[in-house]
């Protein structure tokens, strides 16, 4: 027997996501694994001009992006791919990924991650990027290792 419980329909108004800061980008988590039964977490990302994370995979979870606004690129079969707003990316799994900020304008993308954990990763990064001094980079390695996160 699945002891996750089933989830219950939610809505989740403008303004009612939790904001979250780390590595430069603003996350507003709109459903987490507490609202969807552990399946999938869903937030709205919003990343400066010129970042993005670095190249990592992630051992467990799928990722699907949608680009709302700005201009994206993804790294791709060893290069980076340009794609316009409205444009929706999948990343398996253990696939070497990232993407990047190609404008002068934030870029805005939906972006789901499955299953739901994802933002308990960010939000232990967000803690350490909020300490006095920034953040220790060995333990946001740490932090990513225990998420199945590798940085590559």
């Amino acid at each position: 027997m699945d002891p996750t419980p089933s989830p219950t329909p939610v809505v989740i108004l403008p303004g009612q996501g939790r904001v979250v800061e780390a590595f430069g980008d603003e996350v507003t988590f709109l459903l987490t694994g507490a609202e969807t039964g552990g399946r999938f977490t869903m937030f709205l990302s919003v990343t400066p001009p010129g970042m993005g994370p670095p190249p990592h995979l992630h051992v467990v979870d799928d990722e699907w992006f949608h680009v709302l606004e700005g201009r994206a690129e993804f790294f791709k079969d060893g290069g980076w791919v340009e794609v316009p707003p409205g444009t929706s990316v999948f990343i398996p799994h253990g696939t070497v990924h990232t993407f990047r900020n190609a404008g002068d304008a934030p870029l805005k993308q939906l972006v789901h991650a499955s299953p739901s954990g994802f933002e308990n990763f960010f939000t232990r990064c967000a803690e350490q990027f909020h300490q006095e001094g920034g953040p220790d980079m060995g333990r946001i390695m740490e932090i990513a290792t225990e998420h199945g996160i590798r940085f590559i």
